[in-house]
């Protein structure tokens, strides 16, 4: 048996101990606390309502009805347009109508989320406004996509990037969501290399306008009527457009530049990515023919079975006259499909298409307000 100045010099150590190990578990929950207070103070200081900027156009009308097809967990959905559409009703879900609010005038105090489909310029207008209102904006087009402070996700890919958010997350185009998914699954096996990429847009890349005049030039083909350009500056209808986005320097466009600086933000900086992109006469829907070279060899086989296993990724690749899904098919879809797998010494090619207003954009929007919702909540 101990002597009794033996067991108080050990009940002494142990409440030492003790206190030490209270005091590492509390610094760390206050470190943690510092890293995601954007995070909590948002999800805190009020319910959970969502507003959905641009509810008129194409995506944001996207973006309400998968809302409501998810049984989105917020207490009020608030559709925001342009003060002209204030008042206007617009669908959520089957049954239900929900009357348009003033953008402009908008108290952004009064919801936690938003999910911008508005053009660039008006969503760097107001989310800076948003933000310091306490309200998360998740935009779904252009306007931060590149900032260096801007969280770039795509839904399943790098989801874990959502931590390091400043209360402004950032979709990737359609083309980016596509290819970031099918190569990380890649890159993470064995390692991505480089990847040549063409990239077919479909005309809902310039909104309801662009699909108005792919139906208008077309209709006017078949009666010979003269042709009206005021989306894009060739013709449309029948025809492919070799330029998306403005030229640069070096001859590729933004939007080809673009393409590789999102592979680089949400995968690896080291991955090279060269791209042609071009306009389609297609409504919905877009593609890439891709060129893959790897660290190792992989065959196409095992590529398959790795992309198998992909978040939002479904394989469909048969050797035959209907193994494989065009854009016209992936409408309505939730998934990136993946066909045309090969391999030769040269490394991996495939084709890939989704749906651009849903998986493509309004999709992975909702998506990331759903991981929002799971995680912090």
């Amino acid at each position: 048996m101990l002597p009794l100045c033996a067991r108080k010099d050990k009940d002494f150590i142990n409440h030492a101990l003790f206190m030490a190990r209270a005091a590492l578990a509390f610094l760390e929950a206050w470190l943690y606390y510092l890293k995601n207070r954007p995070l909590i103070e948002i999800f805190s200081m009020k319910t959970e309502s969502l507003a959905v900027v641009d509810a008129t156009g194409a995506v944001g009308q996207e973006i309400l009805k998968i809302l409501a097809e998810r049984d989105f967990p917020a207490g009020r959905v608030i559709p925001l347009a342009a003060s002209a559409a204030k008042g206007r009703k617009v669908s959520y879900g089957e049954d239900e109508l929900v009357a348009i609010e003033d953008l402009g005038s908008f108290d952004f105090s009064r919801v936690s989320l938003c999910i911008s489909a508005a053009k660039p310029s008006v969503t760097k207008d107001f989310a800076p406004k948003a933000r310091k209102a306490g309200c998360c904006v998740i935009d779904a087009g252009a306007a931060f996509r590149f900032d260096s402070d801007v969280s770039l996700i795509a839904a399943g890919v790098n989801d874990e990037a959502l931590r390091d958010h400043k209360g402004i997350i950032a979709n990737p185009s359609a083309l980016g969501i596509m290819l970031a998914s099918v190569l990380k699954p890649l890159h993470d096996h064995t390692g991505v290399l480089a990847v040549i990429a063409t990239g077919f847009r479909a005309v809902c890349d310039q909104g309801h306008e662009g699909m108005d005049e792919l139906f208008a030039q077309t209709r006017a083909i078949y009666v010979n009527d003269a042709l009206t350009r005021d989306v894009f500056h060739k013709q449309i209808a029948f025809n492919v457009i070799p330029h998306v986005g403005s030229f640069m320097e070096d001859g590729f466009t933004s939007e080809e530049w673009g393409l590789g600086a999102e592979i680089k933000k949400i995968i690896a900086p080291e991955i090279k990515v060269s791209a042609s992109l071009v306009y389609a006469p297609v409504f919905i829907g877009e593609s890439l023919a891709v060129h893959i070279q790897l660290e190792d060899d992989l065959s196409a086989a095992q590529a398959r079975n790795l992309l198998r296993q992909a978040s939002g990724v479904q394989v469909v690749d048969h050797r035959h006259e209907d193994g494989f899904v065009t854009p016209a098919e992936s409408v309505g879809e939730d998934s990136i499909f993946v066909s045309r797998m090969r391999d030769d010494s040269t490394g991996l090619w495939l084709w890939v298409t989704t749906d651009t207003l849903r998986k493509g954009s309004a999709l992975n929007a909702v998506q990331i307000a759903e991981l929002m919702i799971a995680a912090y909540l």
